[in-house]
């Protein structure tokens, strides 16, 4: 993907930043998003609004529009070094619309288009192994997850993980 950066560094989250958690919690590390959230709600200091996804919406455009910044959180079957990654996310117009996928980036891609806004978005990946019907994470995705949570915690733990 050219023009996205990996691992830019964490991204900003204040009162006028918007999380998206997106996944299921039913199907078990795909709820990592979710369990992101769940989390960092907890954290002391967070002021963000934190927003659970099945999948996006074209309306998630509008609230993300008026947000600061905004943040996608998402399960990610691709093997990750440190088990999580961060990268930026751009608006753009190439995607496939269904009524099941909306990816990330054309939810700014509304933003820009229906409300001429385009706020700083970043998607954080975190390391998924099990996506069976079954509750709760795998021994090795609930790591990933601790690992993202910390970088969010304490933005030096990147080096140490």
């Amino acid at each position: 993907m050219s023009g996205v950066e990996v691992n830019p560094g964490r991204p900003e989250i204040g009162p006028y930043t918007v999380l998206f958690g997106i996944g299921n919690c039913g199907r078990s590390d795909d709820g990592l998003g979710w369990a992101f959230l769940d989390a960092i709600q907890k954290m002391p200091g967070f002021c963000g609004r934190a927003e659970y996804r099945y999948q996006l919406q074209v309306e998630d455009a509008l609230l993300a529009s008026r947000a600061k910044n905004v943040v996608f959180i998402d399960s990610s079957r691709s093997p990750l070094s440190t088990g999580f990654e961060i990268r930026a996310c751009l608006p753009a117009k190439d995607f496939e619309f269904t009524t099941h996928v909306l990816p990330p980036r054309a939810v700014l891609h509304y933003c820009q288009d229906l409300y001429a806004k385009t706020p700083p978005a970043t998607i954080v990946g975190i390391q998924g192994y099990s996506w069976e019907l079954q509750t709760g994470l795998s021994d090795q995705a609930a790591i990933n997850l601790a690992r993202a949570l910390a970088f969010f915690a304490d933005p030096k733990a990147w080096v140490s993980i």
